[in-house]
């Protein structure tokens, strides 16, 4: 199913007890609240877990000259990127030593692979992830619209045991990741 942020705000005010919306525009409430706090609450939950719908790859290599003492580079960022996950060169995704500042990502290469958490589309939201958020935005809209201090934590629990729920679906979707570097297996087979 194609979802909409009308869509998943609708399904969390339906959880309240309250109207759905049409529009964030309504003069309602509802509308407002929604309006507000939808996007935040979208991407806080996106960046807050490398999800396998969400991760991205670019390209950087129009860098301009760092003002740095560290690195000599300074790459700008993908418009949609919400985080940097790693930083990679020839064509790696992964192994650069980086740093993320003032909206940029300061590095010694000129041409990097950056691993990103992007911003996607509704539409591209798995089941198990449209789900979470929803029982986050119920949580997050429950004390404005309804006042219940008691019923918003019932609810912040449940949006938490969703959310753990989407992360184990969500971890099942790839080869699990080996340990590498580990001090531990070097000192007892090295």
């Amino acid at each position: 199913m194609a979802y909409s942020d009308i869509d998943l705000c609708s399904q969390a005010l339906v959880r309240l007890g309250a109207a759905p919306i049409g529009s964030f525009f309504e003069n309602s409430a509802e509308a407002t609240v929604a309006q507000r706090l939808y996007g935040l609450v979208r991407d806080g939950l996106v960046s807050a877990h490398p999800w396998s719908f969400s991760i991205g790859q670019a390209a950087l290599d129009q860098p301009v000259p760092a003002d740095s003492q560290d690195y000599a580079f300074r790459h700008q960022l993908p418009a949609d990127c919400l985080r940097v996950i790693s930083a990679g060169a020839h064509r790696a995704g992964r192994g650069l030593d980086y740093r993320v500042q003032g909206g940029g990502l300061l590095a010694g290469q000129a041409a990097i692979t950056l691993t990103y958490q992007r911003r996607v589309p509704e539409s591209e939201f798995p089941a198990f992830f449209a789900a979470a958020l929803v029982a986050r935005l119920a949580a997050e809209f429950c004390l404005p619209v309804t006042e219940s201090a008691s019923r918003a934590e019932v609810l912040r629990k449940a949006a938490d045991l969703e959310l753990r729920q989407a992360r184990l679906v969500d971890s099942q979707q790839s080869t699990p990741r080996r340990f590498e570097d580990f001090t531990l297996i070097e000192a007892r087979f090295g």
